[in-house]
């Protein structure tokens, strides 16, 4: 009889440790899945960029350091790994876009270009996906992060190595600042 509840217990301690186990993955997985999502979405991002400054160029071409800190800010964010480091390059470029956009204003024939507002259409499709993307990634990992910090799956994460991970946000300073452009 004693034997049988031990084997009982043990049964119940292997099965917890499974589960627990198992969740850890599916969370860390999702997490993966968030952010490629998240990364498909910068692609077409940085896909938009060099088309959009060539049409403002033909425009505004004395607004050469413009163009030439967006087209850096956009290297610089392709090149970036991680959701830390790529938040705060992002969050830059978002801000060099929406000076961009800003500048675009004072020209009323490019406004009125089918190109520019095809590519400002896209742009604007483009960044409501990675808002919506983020916040996805951002659950998710949150999620992940309490899991591997409660009692008893803490426990696992740490045998098991699972780490936590980054969230994805936008760290410019520029970011909480209204866009100001100079003539």
């Amino acid at each position: 009889m004693t034997g049988l509840l031990i084997f009982g217990v043990l049964v119940l301690l292997v099965g917890g440790v499974i589960l627990l186990y198992n969740g850890l993955v599916r969370l860390r997985v999702r997490s993966d899945e968030a952010w490629s999502d998240i990364d498909a979405q910068l692609k077409r991002r940085y896909d938009l960029i060099p088309n959009l400054v060539e049409t403002v160029k033909g425009y505004a071409s004395h607004e050469r350091g413009l163009f030439e800190k967006v087209a850096e800010l956009r290297s610089r964010a392709m090149g970036t790994p991680g959701p830390r480091e790529k938040g705060a390059v992002e969050g830059e470029l978002t801000q060099a876009l929406r000076t961009l956009f800003a500048v675009a204003e004072n020209y009323p024939q490019l406004r009125a270009s089918e190109n520019f507002l095809q590519l400002q259409q896209n742009l604007a499709e483009v960044e409501e996906q990675i808002q919506l993307s983020r916040r996805y990634y951002n659950a998710v990992v949150r999620d992940l992060n309490t899991r591997i910090r409660v009692f008893p799956s803490n426990l696992i994460a740490s045998w098991f190595d699972f780490k936590e991970r980054d969230f994805f946000e936008l760290e410019a300073p520029e970011e909480r600042r209204p866009v100001r452009v100079q003539f």
